[in-house]
């Protein structure tokens, strides 16, 4: 199994899809005025007002022009007290964007996000986080399958016009698009949000998130020495207390007999916690004996006596036979949708099964 860059590449896309959240929800704390930026085919941009009027500041008919980051003409004083702390919603032209349909399973309408981060650079030239993208509603394209179009382009273009609005105190942005064969009425599709002032803030969170991680890492492995270290302080003094206890029961007339019973006792207790326990190598390598050449594993998870396991396969239904023969699994099931797309290797599945625990020793 190539676990490991799968596994990597998951971690990378999981961060990108935190940090994206994250400024979205920035991004909604705005205030509630709206300025509208929609480029025409000159390439000029009108703007518009939306909601809360600012005196003196006209609701629509002013154009300007951006290039190299930087608003060519100059904008008007009432127009740029508008802009200031307001919501800007920028709507490029569609021959700026690269188009593809994406077919999909009815079911994979709850995960559309996670779905099509991971398509990107399938589908695009680009991966996602140099990328700005979005995608249409999904239609039904036929009995339990629906489709939607991602509209894509690159990060580097999008940003001088992000810098440019910035640069006059917007308080936050959105960058929308519209399917080229829908004409203006076409329902808008959002493909950037960004808190002012700028494209950085993804990289920025993204990094937060990292350093959070490593630090939790870190307290983690510390925790887990500290663990350690006090469970063996713990051994020492509870074989001490067992020591002295037998003692006293010597003292009392206990049986040298009954004392060896109950030690024997309580290691027949020990060592059937420990073959009850599931053993996570064992569990590996169960899996890597049994699992096709074309299955690839991009998240495991072991909890108490449960396995999960989400990856990609030629035949995902075929895993389930193959878990359920192995005497090491019982119960396996899927757990959330098979999903494929015409870019996928595969069928992405995702199963759970029980883990049974190890023949306890002979008493």
């Amino acid at each position: 199994m190539n676990a490991l860059p799968a596994i990597a590449e998951g971690f990378s896309r999981w961060i990108d899809s935190v940090a994206g959240t994250v400024v979205t929800l920035l991004g909604s704390l705005a205030s509630p005025r709206v300025v509208e930026f929609v480029e025409d085919e000159n390439g000029e941009f009108v703007l518009r007002m939306i909601g809360e009027q600012i005196a003196g500041a006209s609701s629509a008919g002013e154009r300007i022009r951006i290039a190299d980051g930087q608003i060519v003409n100059a904008v008007p004083d009432s127009m740029a007290t508008a802009l200031s702390g307001s919501r800007v919603e920028l709507m490029l032209q569609p021959g700026r964007f690269l188009f593809q349909p994406l077919e999909l399973p009815g079911r994979a309408a709850e995960f559309l996000d996670g779905i099509v981060r991971t398509q990107i650079d399938r589908l695009t030239p680009w991966s996602a986080t140099d990328s700005a993208f979005g995608w249409s509603q999904p239609a039904v394209a036929g009995t339990d399958r629906i489709i939607v179009t991602i509209a894509a382009t690159a990060l580097a273009l999008v940003t001088p016009y992000v810098q440019a609005i910035a640069g006059v105190g917007a308080h936050s942005i959105a960058v929308f698009t519209s399917l080229p064969e829908m004409g203006s009425g076409a329902v808008a599709i959002k493909v950037l949000g960004e808190r002012a002032p700028g494209v950085l803030d993804i990289g920025r969170i993204r990094r937060a998130l990292v350093n959070i991680l490593v630090a939790a890492g870190v307290t983690a492995g510390a925790a887990v020495g500290a663990s350690a270290v006090i469970g063996a302080r713990l051994d020492a003094r509870q074989d001490e207390l067992a020591t002295q206890i037998g003692s006293l029961r010597a003292a009392a007339g206990t049986s040298r007999d009954a004392g060896l019973g109950s030690v024997a006792d309580a290691r027949r207790t020990l060592e059937r916690r420990k073959h009850d326990a599931p053993s996570s190598v064992i569990v590996l390598e169960t899996l890597s004996q049994i699992l096709p050449d074309h299955t690839y594993v991009t998240e495991l998870r072991i909890e108490d006596d449960k396995l999960r396991l989400a990856g990609v396969t030629r035949d995902a239904p075929s895993l389930i036979g193959l878990i359920e023969q192995s005497a090491r699994f019982t119960g396996a099931t899927f757990f959330a949708p098979t999903t494929r797309s015409p870019s996928d290797p595969g069928e992405r599945f995702h199963i759970e099964a029980h883990i049974q625990p190890l023949v306890s020793p002979r008493s």
